[in-house]
């Protein structure tokens, strides 16, 4: 199973600047998502960043793309990697966002797996079961809903499925257990990150801001399965990376 990892890597960030050189346990945060690319298995890792202190480090632990720093999504830097390296076509690319460490391995090749699997898939991506209703709440939550085929309808900050009978009362007696929380990993062929690109931005999109839903406008087929390992909760604020590091046990 032959898949490439490209991580997009980016210095500024409002809350935490130069967050893919945050130090854990003595290693930059980029070190250890290319950790994680390496455990899964990829057959190449590419660090593509805009920023010399970031591709200085990751220099030494994987290949590195420099990319320009107009880019508004991680997407649109993974087509000029694509374009810039000569990737071809048919090769199957995860995008490994550059603040995850603490990614799943297992998670990373279960998205290049199911893509292959099934050559009507555009692209294949992630969920996992929310917990608490105070995350189907959260704007900052991607919610996603599915059919049969597991293939996304929806995407929203909202709560999508939206129970009318509880939430037009009494929204805290919910059951959270009817949303799915979407994980931000993805794997495609090469071929159609470059379409993606080529689409016009679609007014969904805008209004969620989540650039997943660019492809549904288009009407290709995203595929969402539960996540074989439970995600870790996102690096947004150094606080969320120190809470991370004590709780976890995988480093």
């Amino acid at each position: 199973m032959a898949f490439t990892v490209i991580i997009p890597a980016r210095y500024g960030s409002s809350r935490f600047p130069g967050k893919p050189l945050a130090d854990i346990h003595g290693q930059p945060m980029i070190t250890h998502v290319v950790d994680r690319a390496k455990e899964a298995g990829a057959s190449r890792i590419i660090v593509a960043t805009d920023d010399k202190r970031i591709a200085a480090v990751a220099e030494h632990h994987a290949e590195v793309a420099m990319t320009a720093s107009t880019h508004e999504s991680g997407t649109e830097r993974l087509s000029e990697v694509i374009s810039t390296l000569n990737i071809e076509d048919d090769s199957v690319v995860v995008n490994v966002q550059g603040d995850e460490p603490f990614v799943p391995a297992q998670n990373i090749r279960q998205v290049a797996l199911n893509l292959m699997n099934d050559d009507r898939i555009a692209i294949a991506t992630l969920c996992t079961p929310v917990m608490e209703m105070d995350e189907v709440l959260n704007p900052n939550v991607v919610k996603v809903v599915v059919n049969q085929r597991k293939e996304a309808l929806y995407f929203s900050r909202s709560p999508i499925p939206f129970q009318r009978a509880t939430m037009m009362t009494e929204p805290s007696k919910a059951d959270p257990s009817c949303y799915l929380r979407h994980i931000g990993l993805y794997a495609y062929k090469a071929a159609y990150v470059s379409q993606y690109v080529r689409y016009a931005p679609s007014a969904l999109e805008h209004l969620e801001s989540l650039e997943q839903l660019r492809a549904l406008w288009y009407g290709d087929i995203i595929h969402v399965d539960v996540a074989v390992a439970p995600p870790p909760v996102g690096v947004d604020t150094p606080e969320d990376l120190q809470h991370l590091i004590a709780s976890s046990s995988s480093f």
